[in-house]
């Protein structure tokens, strides 16, 4: 009986004297004296028997995270935050009902999200983005506590600062799935305003880029509600762009044309699509870039009839109808040469009994080119003018803009030297054949080519 009585006290002096070692923590701690704290719980948590007990890991993690906000010990003891946040995680792991931090109070909380916060602004301000992010979450840990248990006397859901913060510390360091991952929670909660609209472009681009359809339609949905006036159609045409494949979009463009649901912003984006097909599917012949070219002359067509003051789209028509008039022109010119170089290398007859013969063979050789070079010049003729008159379409729209931004400029400017060159071709057309024509044309080449750099 003597050996038990014995037991039992010792298990009550060895409780005493824990209760004791906690009271010391608590006094060092209530005075401030943050360093005693430290040195008082260390004793507690070397001791093996206090490992798992809640209120151990409270005071260890209050008291590491004192140490954490004061500049001067967080520099002392540069581990302190991450012993305080282990002994919180471990102190919730112990206590899910969180009573101590109720009861004894929450400023180890409050500290670690203050401080995680400044740290992370500082380091923000210091464009370390990945270290700012780290401080970040941790706000955002810590804040979600706070106000998910209404321990702070603002009734919010969520610090949208932090929150902000995290996402663009993460994008800034290149770490795209961390950066969605917040905006999302933003964009979940539908955060609004002028100042959060890039957040929505970001989840919709990022969301485009990883090809993720669901997500995709999620937030543009959200963006659409929350930034009704925002053209999110090019960001739909993008998506498109970026998941479909050439048949399929172009089968997408003909069923919303044939069903009148493209807008003008949606024809010139497939516009551009079909233009530049050549460059995302090299495969393509010449036939099917041709093809491609006038689906998108069809697309800027329609654009401008949806607006006839949108002299973009009626500059990139005349465009299309300027090159295919550049690669006429070139074959004609390949063709002269051609026949030039037959006529050089032909042998001369001299038996006047097989000069008729020869020059009939001869004819017949050249036959095919002057041929191709007859028919050409009617397709030639047609792409210049049709060229023409899109190009003073866009000319007319763009010279009465007084406002017109860096494209316009750069757009106006192409315009008047590719109708002085065409006009320039069609009065060296009509030299030595129409002297009344070549004289009007020379007057529109030397109308444009004086505007030259003007604009």
């Amino acid at each position: 009986m003597k050996k038990f009585l014995l037991l039992a006290i010792l298990a009550v002096t060895a409780q005493l004297v824990n209760a004791q070692d906690l009271k010391k923590v608590n006094t060092s701690y209530l005075i401030k004296r943050f360093e005693d704290a430290k040195t008082e719980i260390d004793k507690v948590m070397a001791d093996p028997k206090q490992q798992g007990k809640p209120e151990a890991y409270y005071w260890k993690a209050t008291i590491y995270a004192e140490l954490y906000q004061d500049p001067k010990l967080r520099e002392k003891y540069p581990n302190a935050v991450k012993e305080a946040d282990e002994a919180f995680k471990k102190y919730i792991e112990s206590d899910a009902s969180l009573s101590l931090l109720k009861t004894k109070g929450a400023e180890g909380v409050f500290a670690m999200y203050r401080t995680s916060y400044q740290t992370g602004v500082k380091s923000f301000n210091e464009k370390k983005w990945a270290e700012a992010a780290s401080n970040f979450k941790m706000a955002v840990e810590y804040s979600d506590m706070i106000f998910a248990n209404k321990w702070s006397n603002v009734n919010i859901a969520f610090d949208t600062t932090s929150i902000l913060y995290l996402a663009y510390s993460n994008q800034n360091a290149s770490n795209a799935p961390e950066a969605a991952k917040y905006y999302s929670r933003l964009a979940d909660n539908k955060v609004g305003g002028d100042n959060y609209l890039d957040i929505y472009k970001y989840l919709v681009d990022h969301f485009i880029t990883t090809k993720d359809e669901a997500n995709f339609k999620k937030y543009i949905a959200i963006a659409k509600e929350l930034y009704p006036k925002y053209n999110w159609e090019v960001s739909e045409i993008d998506y498109m762009d970026h998941n479909m494949t050439l048949a399929e979009k172009t089968q997408l463009y003909d069923k919303e044309d044939a069903a009148g649901t493209l807008s003008e912003i949606k024809y010139l984006e497939f516009g551009d699509i079909f233009v530049n097909a050549h460059h995302k599917d090299k495969s393509l012949d010449t036939a099917k870039e041709r093809f491609y070219n006038l689906k998108g002359v069809d697309a800027y067509k329609k654009a401008f009839g949806k607006n006839t003051q949108n002299g973009i789209a009626a500059f990139n028509v005349g465009v299309i109808y300027y090159n295919f008039f550049g690669e006429y022109d070139d074959q004609y010119a390949a063709n002269i040469r051609t026949m030039q170089g037959l006529n050089a290398d032909r042998p001369v007859e001299k038996d006047p009994k097989k000069k008729a013969a020869s020059d009939a063979a001869f004819k017949l050789k050249l036959e095919p080119y002057k041929k191709a070079n007859a028919d050409m010049e009617k397709v030639l003729t047609e792409n210049l003018d049709l060229s023409i008159e899109w190009l003073e379409k866009s000319y007319t729209i763009l010279k009465a803009n007084a406002n017109r931004n860096s494209t316009e400029k750069s757009v106006i400017n192409k315009t008047v030297d590719f109708l002085a060159n065409m006009f320039a071709y069609k009065r060296d057309k009509m030299r030595g054949k129409d002297l009344k024509a070549m004289d009007a044309f020379d007057a529109k080449y030397k109308e444009y080519d004086a505007l030259h750099g003007k604009f």
